[in-house]
Parts: C-alpha cells; sequence; structure tokens
C-alpha cells in the first residue's frame, strides 16, 4: 500500500471518528440536561446486567468441581439476582442506593488520594493529587449532604459528563491524528 493511500484511509477514518465524537459529545449534553431520566436508565441497565450474570452465575456453578466452589458460585449468582432485581424493578429507589454508594465510594477514594498525596514528592505532581483529592471531597460531601435529594442529579450528571468528555475527546484525537497525517503528506516525497 503506497503511503497516499494509507494517508487517505486514514484522513477517512478519523472524518468519521470526529463525526462520532460529535454526535457523542451532544448525547452528554442531552444527559446532562435530563440527570434523572439518565440515572433511572443507568439502573435500570445495571439491574439487567446484574441480573444476567446471576443468572450466567447459577448456570457455572453447575460446572464447579468441588462443592465449596459450588456452593460460593451460587451464592454469588443469587446475590447479583437479587441486586439486579432491586435496580431493575425498584429503580428510583435504585438511584437513590447508587447516589448514596457513590458518594461512599468517592468518601474512601478521596481519602485514599490524600494518603498518596503525602507519598509523592514534590515535584512530582503532588498537587495533582491534593486537587484530585479536594474534588472527590467536595463532591462526596455534596452527595451526602443533600442524600436522598442528591440522587435526583448526581449520577445522571456524572454519565452526561463521562459521555461528554468521551466525545470530546474522540474528536481531540480524531483532530491530531489528521495534522499528523497531514505532516506526512507535506514531509514525504510523492512517486513519480
Amino acid at each position: 500500500m503506497l503511503i497516499g493511500e494509507l494517508t487517505e484511509d486514514v484522513k477517512k477514518r478519523s472524518r468519521w471518528s470526529t463525526v462520532m465524537g460529535i454526535l457523542t459529545a451532544i448525547l452528554g449534553m442531552v444527559l446532562i440536561a435530563y440527570p434523572l431520566a439518565t440515572a433511572t436508565v443507568t439502573t435500570l441497565l445495571l439491574g439487567w446486567l446484574l441480573i444476567f450474570a446471576g443468572v450466567a452465575g447459577l448456570i457455572f456453578a453447575l460446572h464447579s468441581q468441588t462443592a465449596g466452589k459450588f456452593f460460593w458460585k451460587v451464592f454469588e449468582g443469587v446475590i447479583y439476582v437479587i441486586a439486579g432485581v432491586g435496580l431493575a424493578f425498584f429503580p428510583i429507589r435504585g438511584v437513590a442506593t447508587l447516589t448514596l454508594f457513590l458518594g461512599a465510594l468517592l468518601l474512601i477514594y478521596a481519602g485514599v488520594a490524600f494518603a498518596e498525596a503525602f507519598q509523592v514528592p514534590a515535584a512530582g505532581g503532588r498537587g495533582w493529587f491534593f486537587a484530585d483529592a479536594v474534588v472527590s471531597l467536595l463532591m462526596a460531601l455534596l452527595i451526602l449532604r443533600r442524600w436522598p435529594s442528591s440522587s435526583a442529579w448526581a449520577i445522571g450528571t456524572l454519565v452526561g459528563v463521562t459521555v461528554l468528555m468521551g466525545g470530546i475527546s474522540r474528536t481531540v484525537i480524531a483532530a491530531t491524528i489528521r495534522t499528523g497525517v497531514g505532516s506526512i503528506e507535506t514531509t514525504t516525497p510523492r512517486a513519480a
């Protein structure tokens, strides 16, 4: 394959990646605009995934070689199914539960990030670890102090921001690839 054909193929693919990035960023903005609906759909999907994972675990338990592994896999499968049913069939309560879990998780993460920050040399980016810890702590406190009312925005907003950032990063990466291909084209001599 010639360099010209290769660069054209990369350009074409990066155009599609740019389009997908823009569409993903738009979807992220829509998800941010409707955080409760986003959280509810996310909870429903997670619930059904847990149900399917639990059923699969129960099926795989039948292939266990020992009684200990069998009972552990059955226990695991039952827990997954129960959690999944709770989320899938009671999504509003599920959103509240997931929001409480998220707040607790962010609180624990903030503590770990603070501990890590003290182990990093000052010139090694300690400030970024502290910033990460402070933002995580503030988010945790914001979610937990306002719980359960924070359930209306926390999960949905964070999912929306994640999708938005994924779209933006995909668009930026595609633009960077196109720029790199352009520089290859200008520095590579064309065949006669």
